[in-house]
Parts: structure tokens; C-alpha cells; sequence
């Protein structure tokens, strides 16, 4: 594609060079620059691509798009300025890959807790339904039937449009895709047109990145702010914050509630651990799911089909054969009739829904909880964490989640701190994290539910900076098999 092409809806401040010029591809790593590619300095959250520039003209970049011009200009390559090269990278991603989010329904979902399950139920849904379909999620992504691993919950803009090509390629209808604060904040889906969007709630999170829960929902806020007005808002209003989301918005706007007045209902009528019975718009479902928090998730599934005209009984008849999602209130049943669920749980909120809702259904053994936090992360929640779980449990083991490049005993410390007497007594510490989930499964008797959160389907375990195989669920089924 010729570089005049790509660049025909991005914001230029001024052009240095011939723009009748030939392009092969788009970086924004100097390292993979290739001949006769864009590259586009973005300045990153730990460093900055203006930086590299010289570094991808030797690597055989044939045209720069920056905020700032270097130094020294070769006359061989053309110089693209603009005041947002985030934005511009998004953009002319999209028109590299021929725009493909026009070419599919694309619904995007966003909130702190219940982004993956909604897409991947959605994914499933549809595919049941006998749509080809996509996915964007935290777990994996799908190109219909194809398994693409994820390294991000949303992918870069150049990944992300190569992604939505493939889908369209494929002849997939739908995508859901699951839209991080990070990538609202750092303008990844720039060029992307949505067909709908999705809030599902928002708690403390990200603050070491965002700084302020204001800055976190503002970060939120924009992929409404952005939708055209031929898509769809559906927004949680008994989050409070439900409301916000809709404020500015151009889209058609929808609302979805357990406790409020809204366009889409659903009720929970009688739950146990083999899953919930519930009404959606007066209408009684059986599911495989347990929990409140579900209830919301299966809530927006059966919402989003409606919006897209999909006849409600075949999607009701469907949602009722849909299983749980990986490390998504997971659980095992031992010989001897204890009970360990594993779940991505791990902020503040998503452990108290967790938590109340083993309390729900528990009879009478006791909960024993697992519960870390990740290292290099937001530390203001770590308190916040081991109290609710100390509130809430019998026993709390704290351990080592991903401690990246802080060292384990510290998080512990930090958790810790959020823990007053008489609850500081159910403390246990145990750093390491396979011996903490085998000495939890060692206390737990006949009867008692093990909660194990903070990693669910990660396989991996980040200790500065290297990787190491780790799976909390193999742990925990090793342990029952030897029972």
C-alpha cells in the first residue's frame, strides 16, 4: 500500500519528504522494523519511541511518523509530524489492514471484573448459534475455530487489526473483545468501529498506572464517548458509574440491572454449587453458573444478543448449555468431598463477590482462601485484599502471586497491614505459592471449600522478569489424586 493512502485520515502537522512512496508494514518497535516499513514513535508508558527512531532508519524504515522530529533528517526517508502518533498508529493500522472492523460486528467490552467471562460466553454463544465467530480476550483469542494466544486483554493496534483482518478473511460476523483501561488510555483501538459496547462495573484497579480512580473511569468512559451513533451503549446501572458511561455518548443507549429498573433484567431465584436459576425479563433459565457476579455476566450475554437480533428464546435455550470459563469460579471435587475453586480474583471487589458467594452456598464446612497480589502493581489494594478475605474465610493463606520484580515477603507484608486483631488470626504466611495451595488442600476437611484466586487460567508464574510454568489448578488436582 502507498504510504499517501495510509496516512489520508490521520492529523498531520507537517510532511518532510515524498509520501508516493511504497509501504511493506507498520512498526512501533524499532527492533522489527523491516525495509520499507512505517515506524511510528509513540511515547510508551516506560519508554519512548522517538528514542529509536535513528534505529529504525538503519533497520530500513522508509517513512517516520513522530511528535517530534530528530536531530538529523535523511533525505531518503519521509517525515511524518503529528500531535498524536498513538492515534495516527491506530489509524493507519486500520487502513493497512483495509479497515476490517467495518467489515465484521465488532461489540467491545470493558469494567474491572467480568470482561472475560462476558466475551467468551459471547464468543461461545454465537458460535452455538452457528455464527463464525471472534474473540479478543485476556485467556486466548479466536479466529472463529483457530486458537491465537494472547500476550495482552487487548491486543497492540497493529496486532489487533491484523487479528480483526484474519476474522473478516474468515468470514466471521461477529467479534467480542474485551477492552482494557490500558488500551483506552493508550488510544490502541484508534480507527476501530464498534457495533456496540459493554460496562459491566468498575472498582479499584490500576491505580499504579492511572493514579486516580477519577483518571481510571475517565479512561473507561472513552469507549463510549467514541461510538458512532448507529451502535449500541449497554451500561450496569446498579453500578453507579453506569450512568456516566452514557453521558456524551452519540450511541443508542441501553440499561441492564439485578436491582434497578432497566431495559434488561435478570433475578436469582435459588442457587447451588451446580449453578443458579434465574429470570431473565420473567423468564426462568437453569445455568451452570454460580454466583450474583455471574448473574450480571449471563445478564449482558443475553443482552447483547438481543441487540443483535438474535431471536431471545434460541438464545435463552443456548445460554443454559454454556459452561464456565477457564480459572473463572473453577472448581474440584476431591475423593473425600472437599471442594477447591480456582478464580481470576484479584481486586478488592471480585474477592468479596467471590467470597459471598461461597458463603452462599457453602453449608457447613469452613473456607480456607489462598490469596496473593501481584508485584509491580497497584499496592493500595493489597490491604484492602487480605482484609475482605479474612472477613470472609476461616483461614487466609497469604502467598506470592506474580511477584514480578518485588520480592514476595514485602507483598505478604503489605497485605498483612490491612488485617487487624482478631482477624490477623486466620493469617497464615507461606510464600511459596505450590506449597501454600498444598498445605490449604492438607487443613481443608470433608466439607470445606478452598479458595484458591489471584492467577486462574495463567499457566505462568513471573518472577523478575522470567516466566516459569505454573498452574493452580494442576496443584490442586495433584493433591486431591493422591488423597
Amino acid at each position: 500500500m502507498r504510504l499517501s493512502e495510509l496516512i489520508i485520515n490521520i492529523k498531520i502537522a507537517e510532511t518532510y519528504g515524498n509520501t508516493d512512496i511504497e509501504i511493506s508494514g507498520i512498526e512501533f518497535d524499532s527492533r522489527k522494523v523491516a525495509a520499507q516499513n512505517i515506524f511510528v514513535a509513540v511515547a510508551g508508558y516506560n519508554t519512548d519511541g522517538h528514542n529509536y527512531i535513528e534505529n529504525a532508519v538503519e533497520k530500513g524504515a522508509s517513512a517516520v511518523i513522530c511528535e517530534q522530529l530528530p536531530e538529523n533528517l535523511h533525505n531518503n526517508i519521509t517525515y511524518i509530524l503529528v500531535k498524536d502518533s498513538a492515534e495516527a498508529l491506530g489509524i493507519i493500522a486500520s487502513e493497512f489492514y483495509n479497515n476490517p472492523s467495518e467489515n465484521i460486528k465488532l461489540v467491545g467490552i470493558t469494567g474491572t471484573n467480568g470482561k472475560t467471562t462476558t466475551a467468551t460466553l459471547l464468543y461461545k454463544l454465537f458460535e452455538l448459534l452457528g455464527y463464525k465467530t471472534g474473540l479478543l480476550s485476556t485467556i486466548r483469542n479466536y479466529v472463529h475455530t483457530t486458537t491465537i494466544e494472547a500476550t495482552h486483554t487487548t491486543p497492540d493496534p497493529v496486532q489487533l487489526n491484523k487479528l480483526l483482518s484474519q476474522m473478516a478473511e474468515t468470514g466471521c460476523d461477529y467479534c467480542f473483545m474485551e477492552v482494557s483501561s490500558h488500551a483506552l488510555h493508550q488510544k490502541r483501538i484508534a480507527g476501530i468501529k464498534f457495533t456496540g459496547a459493554v460496562f459491566t462495573n468498575i472498582t479499584q484497579d490500576h491505580l499504579d498506572y492511572h493514579k486516580t480512580f477519577a483518571e481510571y473511569i475517565k479512561a473507561k468512559k472513552l469507549l463510549f464517548d467514541n461510538l458512532d451513533k448507529d451502535a449500541f451503549a449497554l451500561v450496569n446501572i446498579d453500578d453507579r458509574n453506569g450512568k456516566i458511561m452514557l453521558q456524551n455518548t452519540k450511541a443508542k443507549k441501553y440499561t441492564m440491572a439485578q436491582k434497578s429498573i432497566a431495559d434488561f433484567n435478570v433475578k436469582l431465584i435459588e442457587a447451588d454449587i451446580n449453578g443458579m436459576l434465574l429470570t431473565f425479563d420473567n423468564t426462568e433459565v437453569w445455568t451452570k453458573f454460580i454466583g450474583k457476579f455471574n448473574a450480571y455476566n449471563l445478564l449482558s450475554v443475553y443482552a447483547v444478543a438481543v441487540l443483535l437480533n438474535q431471536k431471545r428464546d434460541e438464545v435463552l435455550n443456548t445460554l443454559s448449555s454454556l459452561d464456565s470459563v477457564d480459572g473463572r469460579f473453577q472448581y474440584v471435587k476431591s475423593k473425600s468431598g472437599k471442594l477447591a475453586i480456582i478464580d481470576y480474583a484479584h481486586t478488592p471487589d471480585a474477592l468479596e463477590n467471590v467470597l459471598n458467594t461461597i458463603n452462599d452456598i457453602k453449608e457447613n464446612g469452613k473456607i480456607i482462601t489462598v490469596v496473593g497480589a501481584g508485584g509491580n502493581r497497584d499496592k493500595t489494594k493489597r490491604p484492602l485484599m487480605a482484609n475482605i478475605c479474612a472477613k470472609l474465610s476461616d483461614k487466609v493463606i497469604l502467598t506470592s502471586d506474580n511477584p514480578r520484580n518485588e520480592k514476595p515477603e514485602d507483598i505478604i507484608e503489605d497485605m498483612k497491614a490491612g488485617v487487624l486483631p482478631p482477624l490477623n488470626n486466620k493469617l497464615i504466611a507461606i510464600t511459596k505459592r505450590d506449597e501454600a495451595i498444598r498445605a490449604a488442600c492438607m487443613f481443608a476437611n470433608t466439607g470445606d471449600i478452598i479458595l484458591v484466586a489471584g492467577k486462574g487460567h495463567e499457566t505462568y508464574q513471573e518472577i523478575k522478569g522470567v516466566k516459569h510454568h505454573f498452574n493452580d489448578i494442576e496443584i490442586v488436582e495433584e493433591v486431591f489424586d493422591n488423597e
